[in-house]
Formats: structure tokens, C-alpha cells, sequence
């Protein structure tokens, strides 16, 4: 099998005539001149898991270049007798990335490496793998949790109340059977079904190892007797109670697997199947419940994306990542996190603007953009004639969990002095 390394590797070294199997990008580092299978370039040029474009001069070739996406997914075209495998690495370390998720999971519990260890993974699909399994197994140690489940169906006893409506409808005249409605005690319930569908999940995905992949099969063991939920549906709804807390960490972990970052889908005779964090919006979310977090209690109340309006008439809807509130109930402060720094030489200068109109439709003297990278900690710069001072900061996501929550207090103590 030939793989294009990593993405810098890929920019250095030509590429060669051979169709490649698999190709292994790093996020916002371009691949030029791969050899792709027939149909593969098209696939992944109408898709969203990277950015591909035919070679204007060579037939056969494309440019591919992964963008914010990290994970992988399997391309399976009629006449392939392999699947096409792309793999897109983060740049962050992954103990550090699932530090990330888990913090804006659940900040009381987080993420803790002593529990689950993924620094021995590479890629995020086995550490995710690996993650989901461990909470599972945590969770099932001592036994299935069981609950009360609405059931209806047709008995031949009678059992809770009779749907009389249906009876007569489906039984007009017949005494037996009967269409009965009951609570039944039982392992099927909701949490059970999405961790079984989370393993289900995860035995379909491409790249899981072999002895996480055995100990994925003796969790869907463990829960044989327990529904998977059917493609296309969705999950079923729970609600964190002291009789679930067991369970409370791998469902939300699995929630993540399950949820809209998975790619499936198979129209006619192709088949994509893998799954794909969204480092954009992972950057976004741990950014917003940090500094939720570090100004609690300070009277003062942070919500995300909350919805605001820069024009009078309220056509124009803006949706602000992070909008401080004092106690009052009028916006004090405003936030964006930007995983992403465009331009080579800085910060792009689209950000400034948009937070230039965050501030004024919201009536605030200061904004503050939070990046995952930069060349300096802070900067600021105070717009000309109108007095808005906007502040720029930089994390650095390769130091320890304890440095990013000290820099994220850092913006806070910022925000709240504004």
C-alpha cells in the first residue's frame, strides 16, 4: 500500500505515477499531484472531507488538501476491490485534542489522561476508539443499567391499559388479542441502545486496532440483548440522573461519535463510511465553555451563540461565540475563538471587522478574539474614530491542560475589566 506521509512530506517530495490506496494528509497542509483512483477525485471533490481539484495538466492527478477536518474515512466505489482510505492527522497532539473535548463535554469531570490513555494513538480515530471503549467498559462493570421503557403491543394477557381506540380499529369484535400500552422494566432503554450503537459504530470504522477492536466485540457482548439504533434514526433522548452517572461520560463521548461529525451515507453504488472531528468547532466549543467557566461566580453570565441583530430593522442576524452579560442583562463583553489564522504574515484582517460589528451593534468598547496560535500572546488594536478597542489573543494548545485553562483565565480577567 503507498500512502502520501505527512503533508509537508507530501509538498517536498514528487509525486509519483503510481495510484495510490490511501493517502495520510495533516490538517491545512496541502498534498499536490496525487495519482487517484478512478471516481475517488471526483468523490472528494463534491464532498466536505477535503478539498480536491483535478490536475489542469495531467490526467489523473489531483490537488488535495485537508482543511479543519481531522479522522478518517473509507471510499468504496463499485469495481474497488479495497477501499480508498483518507486519514487527516491533527496538529495538536492527540492527548491534548481529546483534553479539548473532553473539557467542553463536561468541565466538572474533563478529560483526565490518567483514566483513559490516548498519547500511545497517533491518529484520532484509534484514540477515539480506544476512549469510547474504556468509558464503556467503565460504565457496564457492574452490570446493565435498567429502567422503565412505554411499551405497546399485542398480548394475550391483559397488561397495563388497553388502547381501546386501537382495539377497536385493528380487532373490531374480537376479544383476543389485546392491544395493551405498559411500562416495562427492562436493559432496552436509551442509554444502553446508544452506547451499543456507538460500538456498533466503532466496529465499522476504518483503522481501529485489532486488540481495541476484540475488546469492542466483548462490549457488544455484554450488551446483546440491547437494540442498536436503525441507520437514519435518530438517537433516543436521556437526561443526566444520579441513577445514570455511571454512564454519564461514555454517553457523552459517544454522542460525539454518533453525532453529525460522522460521515455514512451511500447513494447508488458508492459508500463512504469513517468519522471526522471538526477542529474548528472543537477549538470553538472548548474556547466558549473555558471562559464560561472561569467567570462563573463572578455575577456575570456567559452564553454561547446567542443570537443578536446589526441592523435596526433586525434583518442582518449576527451569532456572536461568546456574549458576557452583567447583571443588568446587558451585554458586557463579546468573544470569537478562530482555530485558524488565515494569513502568513498575522491575523486576517476579516476577524477584525467582524468583531468591529459585533461590538457596535452590541454597544461595547472592547472585543477580544481568541486564536489557537500566534506569534505574540496578545495584541490590540483601537479602531480609529470610533474608540473600539479589539484585543487578540493566542493559546498555545501543545502546553499542558492546566496552561490553557491558566490562559483562558487570563482572557476572562480581560473581559471582565472591560
Amino acid at each position: 500500500m503507498t500512502t502520501a506521509g505527512d503533508g509537508a512530506r507530501a509538498e517536498a517530495e514528487p509525486a509519483t505515477a503510481e495510484v495510490l490506496s490511501s493517502v495520510e494528509l495533516v490538517e491545512y497542509v496541502a498534498a499536490a499531484g496525487l495519482a487517484l483512483p478512478d471516481g475517488v477525485g471526483q468523490v472528494l471533490a463534491a464532498g466536505d472531507v477535503v478539498d480536491a481539484a483535478p490536475d489542469p495538466y495531467t490526467p489523473g492527478r489531483w490537488t488535495v488538501r485537508a482543511g479543519s477536518k481531522v479522522g478518517a474515512v473509507n471510499i468504496a466505489l463499485p469495481g474497488m476491490r479495497e477501499p480508498f482510505t483518507v486519514r487527516v492527522r491533527s496538529k495538536v497532539p492527540i492527548a491534548r485534542l481529546f483534553f479539548l473535548l473532553g473539557y467542553s463535554l463536561d468541565p466538572t469531570g474533563g478529560w483526565r489522561d490518567r483514566e483513559v490513555d490516548v498519547a500511545e494513538h497517533r491518529d484520532v480515530v484509534p484514540a477515539l476508539a480506544h476512549a469510547v471503549e474504556r468509558r464503556v467498559d467503565r460504565a457496564l462493570r457492574r452490570g446493565l443499567l435498567q429502567g422503565y421503557r412505554a411499551a405497546e403491543e399485542s398480548s394475550l394477557v391483559v397488561r397495563g391499559r388497553i388502547r381501546e381506540a386501537e382495539q377497536i380499529r385493528r380487532r373490531f369484535g374480537a376479544m383476543l388479542p389485546v392491544e395493551v400500552a405498559h411500562d416495562e422494566f427492562t436493559t432496552d432503554i436509551a442509554e444502553n441502545r446508544i452506547l451499543r450503537t456507538a460500538v456498533e459504530r466503532l466496529l465499522r470504522l476504518p483503522g481501529v486496532p485489532r486488540e481495541v477492536r476484540r475488546r469492542l466485540l466483548h462490549q457488544r457482548a455484554r450488551l446483546a440483548e440491547v437494540t442498536p439504533v436503525v441507520r437514519g434514526q435518530p438517537m433516543p433522548g436521556w437526561q443526566p440522573t444520579r441513577l445514570n452517572a455511571r454512564y454519564q461520560s461514555a454517553l457523552r463521548l459517544a454522542g460525539v461519535l454518533l453525532g453529525g461529525a460522522s460521515v455514512e451515507h451511500a447513494p447508488g453504488g458508492l459508500r463512504v463510511d469513517g468519522f471526522l472531528f471538526d477542529m474548528n468547532q472543537l477549538f470553538e466549543d472548548f474556547v466558549t465553555v473555558a471562559l464560561r467557566e472561569a467567570l462563573r461566580g463572578s455575577g456575570r453570565l456567559g452564553r454561547l451563540q446567542d443570537s443578536h441583530h446589526l441592523d435596526e430593522a433586525s434583518a442582518i442576524r449576527m451569532r456572536p461565540d461568546f456574549v458576557l452579560y452583567g447583571p443588568d442583562g446587558a451585554p458586557c463583553a463579546v468573544a470569537d475563538a478562530k482555530y485558524k489564522v488565515e494569513k502568513r504574515g498575522g491575523y486576517p484582517d476579516a476577524d477584525l471587522y467582524q468583531m468591529l460589528a459585533y461590538c457596535t451593534a452590541l454597544g461595547l468598547g472592547e472585543g477580544h478574539l481568541v486564536y489557537a496560535k500566534g506569534n505574540a500572546s496578545h495584541a490590540a488594536h483601537r479602531v480609529r474614530h470610533a474608540g473600539i478597542l479589539i484585543h487578540q489573543h493566542a493559546l498555545d494548545l501543545d502546553q499542558s491542560p492546566a496552561g490553557l485553562l491558566e490562559d483562558i483565565a487570563g482572557v476572562a480577567r480581560r473581559m471582565g475589566a472591560g
